[in-house]
């Protein structure tokens, strides 16, 4: 195997035998990044097998796969991540160590330590075609509206700002705030991050948009509003929501009419981000109220389907159901195949890094729960796998902020808030105990 030197920081190779890995290290390497995704050809070692040898040998490893065609930002960034926090030389490979150099380049390009017209040097100086690098990049720069995502993990929930370059007028999608529930905790940095981001690009929030009321992460909606003055919005459907939780709570005091928001959109309504028109596509079935927004060339899918790794969504839920989930997909699917699709959740199966956008046409060819079925597959699908599932840890913390659009409860007589927790209210949700012990608790 020949190791191919770019600088004193980063080498790129083919793949590797995990038996040389130990020898890497002895060369001087502290890190390896593998670009590869399992079972790309017979007899590849894999991830697992690349983790173990890269442990016993004292390297600190990374699982980064991509296909060369579907390099998305979040790939570029987990590659500059993982190169940028290694402790000395970095050994990045893939199958001929093109796709990791091509990573290596965008992400130098996008944080402006590298020009465009310097890419396809780098490339033939070191026997390499970077052709397809410079697409990208002409390709990224064309693309409207400009998209920007903030992974949290504590939730794996992704937030975005959605930008119109030619106003910088711009909308805020699904913003976290941070909530630790051991402690009871909250706090505002993932918001914080996304005003600091507002500053910094001298964008206008035009709106933040729930895509429906969240059960793993309490809404930055309201905060977010306080700071900004944008109106905040959702589906119409919210009120329906709100109704069933509202029982659920047994709180009758809150108002079911979805007036916790500035505006609330129906199925087909149109909204604008700058020069740009924003349209709303009423998505059920992983809960009542959920919306997919579909801005320019981009859509937010929410919770409706994951990466094509990780499937589609829950849909047991109060409120869920796996038929309506099923028509709410097709109706995604049939947007243009170019549409760019954008999650609310990425949950890193097979551990590798976070990821959030795919394209229709994606979506359609390797889903793991659509591609290759129909509505009745799908469905006894999906509940079979709902009935193995345990309940979203912050369900009940979360839902009853979000049903209030992001609203903490109120401050009592001492000062504080505090939630409310319904004693067995939700059906089947026993099954959680199974394996902890409990007994016969």
């Amino acid at each position: 195997m020949h190791i191919i030197r770019i600088n004193d920081r980063l080498s790129v190779s083919a793949q590797p035998d995990p038996a040389s890995f130990a020898t890497f290290a002895t060369q001087g390497y502290k890190a390896l990044i593998n670009v590869r995704p399992d079972g790309e050809e017979p007899g590849q070692p894999g991830n697992a097998a690349e983790q173990a040898a890269a442990s016993a040998s004292g390297l600190s490893y990374s699982f980064i796969p991509v296909a060369g065609s579907r390099i998305t930002e979040a790939d570029i960034a987990a590659f500059q991540d993982a190169f940028g926090s290694a402790k000395g030389p970095v050994l990045a490979h893939c199958k001929s160590g093109a796709r990791a150099l091509t990573l290596y380049v965008l992400g130098e390009v996008r944080e402006g330590r590298m020009q465009r017209d310097e890419v396809e040097v780098l490339g033939r100086n070191h026997g390499f075609d970077l052709s397809a690098a410079v697409r990208w990049l002409d390709a990224d720069a064309a693309r409207v509206p400009k998209v920007k995502a903030w992974f949290d993990v504590r939730t794996s929930s992704v937030q975005y700002i959605v930008i119109d370059p030619a106003s910088k007028h711009c909308v805020i999608i699904d913003p976290v705030l941070d909530f630790d529930e051991k402690s009871g905790a909250t706090g505002t940095m993932n918001a914080d991050a996304i005003l600091a981001y507002v500053a910094a690009e001298g964008l206008t929030v035009a709106w933040i948009l729930d895509t429906h009321p969240h059960a793993d992460h309490f809404s930055a909606a309201q905060y977010l509003k306080g700071k900004t003055g944008a109106p905040t919005a959702t589906s119409d459907h919210v009120t329906d929501v709100q109704a069933l939780w509202k029982d659920i709570y047994n709180e009758p005091e809150i108002a079911t009419d979805g007036s916790q928001w500035d505006r609330l959109f129906a199925d087909g309504e149109t909204f604008k981000v700058g020069s740009i028109e924003g349209r709303v596509l009423l998505s059920p079935g992983h809960t009542l109220s959920s919306i997919t927004y579909l801005v320019g060339d981009a859509a937010f899918i929410h919770d409706t389907m994951f990466m094509p790794d990780g499937g589609t969504a829950r849909a047991d839920f109060p409120g869920g159901s796996a038929k309506v989930l099923w028509g709410s997909i097709q109706q995604i699917l049939a947007l243009p195949d170019e549409t760019r699709l954008f999650t609310g959740h990425d949950y890193q199966p097979g551990g590798r890094h976070p990821r959030w956008e795919s394209t229709v046409a994606e979506q359609r060819r390797i889903n793991l729960h659509v591609a290759g079925t129909d509505e009745a597959g799908f469905v006894a699908q999906r509940e079979a796998r709902d009935l193995t599932l345990s309940m979203p840890k912050l369900l009940l913390h979360a839902l009853q902020v979000n049903i209030r659009g992001g609203r903490l409860p109120a401050r009592e007589n001492d000062g504080r808030r505090y939630l409310k927790f319904p004693l067995d209210a939700l059906e089947g949700s026993t099954s959680d105990f199974r394996g902890q012990g409990l007994g016969g608790l």
